[in-house]
Formats: C-alpha cells, structure tokens, sequence
C-alpha cells in the first residue's frame, strides 16, 4: 500500500503497532549462515544451559531485521530511511517468543542540507509477547516538504 505523507503531517508523540510475529529455530539458523554467526549463544542449546539465560538466544540484527521488516506495511513515496541511532539490545529474545514493535514519532527537525526535505525520527521499541521491551532503535526518515500551492 502506498500513502504519501508529507514532514509537517508527522505529528509528534503519534504511535503505531505493528502484529505479532514469532521467532523459530528456522530463523535463527538461516540468520547464522546468512551473517556467518554461529557464535554459541545462538547455536549450541547444550551449552547455553550451562550459561546466565539457560537456553539458545536469537541474533539481536536479527531481531532487528525483522522489527524493521514488520514496520515496512506502508510504503512512503516521499520518505526514504536515512539510518538508524541509538540500537541497543535490551532483553534477550528465545524461540518460541512473539515480538511486536511499536513506533513513536519522537522528532521532528530541517533537513541540514537539503531545503525540500525534513528529518523525522520514529522510536521504534520492540516488545515481547510479555510486553517487556527488548530492543529500541531510532529510525530517521527523510521526507519531503509539502509544496505550498
């Protein structure tokens, strides 16, 4: 679905939240050959019982890739992303775990560069099936200003 919107019809504090979605095993193992991390944590399940969270953990650029995808239900015609800030991994995420993300327009400011365009900032927070907060990043958006009639 496209819907264009436009820097000044960002309204701060406005929120949205995407549907759930649930990590498997399958992700895990298909993120490790796709990066080339096999590191333990997300691998060996014997192991990991022997470790501080006691089971395997999901990849945290997993779980960011996937917030990200679950955000992208609505392409944008005249916002590009211009980056992430500020990603931290909170809580870790394990197989079988629903994660949904919520997004808060944090800010709003110009563009330094460019006249036409401003910078909008999402706070993209994503949320276990507890509601517990496992990852947060800072999405920039680059939008277009709405040319005055």
């Amino acid at each position: 679905m496209m819907e264009a919107r436009y820097f000044e019809e960002y309204e701060l504090g406005s929120m949205r939240t995407t549907m759930g979605r649930t990590i498997t095993e399958t992700d895990i193992v298909v993120h490790a050959g796709q990066t080339g991390d096999f590191y333990p944590h997300h691998m060996d399940a014997e192991w990991c019982q022997t470790q501080e969270f006691g089971q395997r953990i999901a990849h945290g650029t997993l779980i960011f890739s996937i917030g990200v995808g679950m955000t992208a239900g609505i392409v944008n015609p005249v916002a590009f992303s211009y980056g992430y800030d500020h990603l931290r991994f909170i809580q870790p995420v394990y197989i079988g775990d629903t994660i949904h993300v919520r997004v808060i327009i944090k800010d709003k400011r110009p563009h330094p560069k460019r006249e036409g365009y401003g910078i909008v900032v999402e706070q993209c927070e994503i949320l276990n099936q507890k509601e517990n907060l496992v990852l947060v990043c800072d999405h920039l958006l680059m939008v277009e200003k709405q040319v005055p009639l």
